[in-house]
């Protein structure tokens, strides 16, 4: 006996997750460059998308990828930074090349001048946890970590030694008087996959071709 799915069943929409923030520019320009229109309201988070059988919504590039590794997501575009922060099992398909920035410590000018890092105690502001943790064994500097949220240059010298914080010129961290020190990694806006989206062949092959075009 053979058994038939509802056509919604069948074949599932393709859920897409696409960046909030200052990603979002550059994506949606990405986009349209292939041919794919997306049409936003500034308070709506579900735009429609020219994609047949897609189904989209706007998140914060952190929790994104959070949302593909349970799951719920088939695709989102997102930083390579937050995927190494969460250290999650994602399939990277596309490096769009777009915001690149790199993840840096920087500390007052002062603090460096007087060699301020050799002395224990120290505390570092940060959005990325577990990367930091991992730097500073690896560099030896004795920290303890203060998770920001968001703003992180502001921490010094009241609040923290030092940051670990994305940038991509620079500008910001020299704007409040901290000095680059030491890069952590670089990062850029990545198409990334749920492995578990690629299971599926009908899905797969929907993924492949919109990698495809945006290629």
């Amino acid at each position: 006996m053979t058994t038939t799915l509802p056509a919604d069943l069948a074949n599932p929409p393709l859920r897409l997750a696409l960046p909030k923030g200052r990603m979002q520019e550059g994506v949606f320009k990405l986009l349209a460059d292939a041919g794919i229109s997306v049409r936003a309201s500034d308070r709506g988070y579900r735009p429609s998308i020219s994609l047949a059988n897609t189904e989209t919504k706007i998140l914060k590039p952190h929790n994104a990828v959070e949302m593909l590794a349970a799951g719920s997501r088939d695709l989102a575009f997102a930083g390579a930074d937050w995927v190494a922060e969460f250290d999650l099992d994602l399939v990277e398909l596309l490096d769009t090349g777009l915001d690149p920035v790199r993840l840096v410590a920087a500390a007052p000018t002062r603090l460096l001048a007087e060699d301020g890092l050799k002395r224990p105690g120290l505390t570092v502001a940060t959005e990325y946890v577990r990367l930091t943790e991992a730097w500073l064994k690896k560099s030896g500097i004795d920290a303890q970590v203060v998770r920001s949220f968001g703003a992180t240059e502001v921490f010094p010298p009241e609040d923290a030694d030092f940051i670990v914080d994305n940038t991509a010129t620079g500008a910001t961290l020299a704007a409040n008087g901290l000095d680059i020190f030491d890069d952590l990694m670089t990062s850029s806006t990545r198409l990334y996959a749920s492995p578990k989206s690629l299971e599926s062949p009908a899905t797969r092959e929907r993924i492949e071709e919109l990698v495809m075009l945006l290629s």
